[in-house]
């Protein structure tokens, strides 16, 4: 994986205190010219309630799903739960032996019942551990609806994704229509470590479930983590994107999950650093990252130093921030301006939220103006009554952001 690092500044001022903030650029290798891809592991977890039926949308992700097993390969393992206030197990996870059953049985899924998100996702779960190679399993849950039999808390939820992907299992998943929980789907894509897509209408769920096959028949990187190691010059360490990270001896790790051929993703570190007393070249942080490559599983590591140049204060004064680095903060700044929008919609208050996107609009001016657009875009959506619309699409933001660098999203 080639790696990359950048500072907004590289020079401190002696005896004062200071920000750094470091971008960090990866690039997933491509997949070697001729190799077999691993084999692929897919735990398809599929509300069937009653509100499946409106508009088509059993019918159409049952389309999206017997697509999915058409660009399986046999050696490939598939598995289907489907979950109203029951959960049944209608395709047990395994080699895809026999696609024409396997196709019939995802075809005779009835809509029915109420909204048990908790148990589908935990017996999905269980049937893609089971199932699972050595290249891990990809489980993918598509729902329209709010949970509300079960476990519904959306930090319960994130922690099953979470625990799940620790065993090797990645989580996406599909919202469809605008009536589902954008909040509890968000945080069981963001524990699993995997993407979560708003579809609005039923054709888009398909082409959700079709983009996260392609991604993972291209994956070339897995179970990425970066271990963030300040010096004791260090005082603090922030992590911008919206990734789970937990303190460790010596540093914080963040999980980085998985990553497509030629993948390219940015991650932004601020360190708050001390006054420093003598001049000359500091070492602030260690970077290693860490991951396994396929389809050969074999474990890398990647180590780079960090480093700031220590100056007399006038010297530091005449500085100039790197603008790419700047422009990146200003970007992972306004997703975090967009969950903060959908929080205060969840909540009623539609006032807050507007100015919240507001103030972002107005820091990315003349900075970044795509991303300005799509800021202002939301802001409209809620602004003509579209507040569902615009939630959903905040969260969809916000979380694909955390993990890919993309415009317009």
């Amino acid at each position: 994986m080639h790696v990359n690092a950048h500072l907004d500044i590289d020079l401190v001022a002696v005896e004062q205190t200071d920000q750094v903030t470091v971008m960090l650029e990866l690039l997933a290798p491509e997949a070697p010219a001729g190799a077999e891809r691993a084999a692929a592991c897919v735990q398809a977890v599929l509300d069937r309630s009653g509100s499946m039926q409106e508009r088509d949308r059993l019918a159409a992700a049952r389309t999206a799903l017997m697509a999915l097993v058409d660009r399986l390969d046999p050696r490939d393992a598939f598995g289907l739960v489907v979950f109203d206030h029951e959960v049944d197990v209608v395709v047990p996870a395994g080699p895809l032996t026999d696609k024409a059953a396997v196709k019939a049985a995802i075809a005779a899924v009835p809509p029915r019942g109420g909204t048990n998100l908790s148990a589908g996702l935990l017996r999905g779960v269980q049937e893609a551990r089971r199932a699972a190679g050595p290249g891990g399993a990809t489980l993918l849950l598509v729902s329209d609806g709010m949970a509300n039999q079960g476990v519904t808390e959306p930090e319960r939820l994130e922690a099953v994704a979470a625990t799940a992907h620790r065993a090797g299992v990645t989580v996406s998943t599909v919202g469809i229509g605008l009536g589902y929980d954008e909040t509890v789907l968000a945080a069981v894509a963001r524990g699993g470590q995997g993407e979560h897509v708003f579809a609005e209408e039923a054709d888009a769920a398909g082409a959700a479930v079709a983009g996260e096959v392609e991604g993972l028949l291209s994956k070339t990187v897995q179970a990425a983590s970066l271990l963030i190691r300040p010096t004791g010059d260090v005082a603090s360490v922030q992590l911008y994107n919206d990734l789970p990270a937990h303190a460790v001896d010596g540093g914080v790790m963040a999980e980085l999950g998985d990553l497509w051929a030629g993948e390219e993703r940015k991650l932004l570190l601020g360190l708050t650093v001390p006054a420093i007393a003598t001049l000359g070249v500091a070492q602030i942080a260690e970077l290693e990252l860490r991951y396994v490559t396929l389809p050969d599983l074999s474990e890398q590591t990647v180590t780079l130093p960090i480093s700031v140049n220590v100056v007399p204060g006038d010297q530091a004064a005449g500085r100039i921030a790197d603008p790419r680095v700047r422009t990146e903060l200003l970007f992972q700044q306004a997703q975090e301006a967009k969950r903060r929008a959908a929080d205060a919609i969840a909540r009623g208050d539609h006032r807050e939220a507007m100015a919240v996107l507001g103030e972002a609009g107005d820091r990315l001016a003349g900075v970044d103006d795509a991303e300005r657009q799509v800021v202002l875009g939301l802001a409209s959506e809620l602004a003509t009554g579209s507040a569902r619309r615009a939630a959903k699409t905040a969260r969809m933001q916000q979380a694909r952001a955390a993990r890919k660098r993309g415009r317009g999203m």
